[in-house]
């Protein structure tokens, strides 16, 4: 068995066919994909999504559900297609546009995670309000205090009940004869209920 197929989130990044799209690091995702708290026949999307790291991890525990995985970039676009095939998955759904574009046509959906947003991320949280069901969960990262700040502003305003917690990775490398220890870049992950309206 490899160790993806294992039943446990944080594929390793090396199993991943990889370019100089931004990927998010597998500590990250097991974190990420832990928050999001999905069962098995959800509609999810992953907005922003890069190398599709996240949407692969998805759709692996959406075993009877969909991923729409949403990218603006091209060079990203045929990552995604290529680690798709490479996963060997068919619920991953890939969707050209720039969010928030085209997020209104898609099917109601009860997680959403957001790795990045094209400096729309007020936008993108109030479109995704609009089809995100009651007691559904946005998943967001923040490596800026800006996209922290806007995130919880923007997600107050809409009465999401708010979690946010701190990664700060460390890994060894060798040099030399030497293991030494490199710090990845501290993200914030912020988790958001949608609280019905009474």
């Amino acid at each position: 068995m490899r160790e993806w197929e294992a039943n446990t989130a944080g594929i390793p990044d090396g199993y991943f066919i990889r370019d100089e799209v931004p990927m998010t690091k597998e500590e990250v995702r097991a974190v990420i994909i832990s928050k999001l708290r999905l069962k098995k026949d959800q509609t999810a999307y992953d907005i922003g999504a890069g190398s599709g790291s996240v949407s692969i991890e998805m759709a692996l525990a959406l075993e009877k559900g969909t991923v729409y995985a949403l990218e603006r970039k091209n060079k990203a676009l045929n990552l995604i297609k290529k680690n798709v095939k490479k996963f060997k998955l068919n619920n991953i759904e890939i969707i050209e546009t720039e969010a928030p574009v085209g997020i209104s046509d898609l099917p109601d959906v009860d997680r959403v995670f957001i790795g990045g947003s094209g400096g729309q991320l007020a936008a993108i949280l109030a479109a995704v309000d609009q089809k995100l069901k009651d007691a559904g969960r946005i998943v967001l990262t923040a490596v800026t205090i800006n996209t922290l700040t806007t995130a919880v502003q923007e997600l107050e305003k809409l009465n999401y009940q708010l979690d946010i917690v701190n990664i700060a990775v460390t890994r060894t490398k060798n040099i030399s004869n030497y293991q030494m220890f490199r710090a990845l870049n501290p993200v914030y992950i912020i988790s958001a209920v949608k609280t019905a309206i009474t």
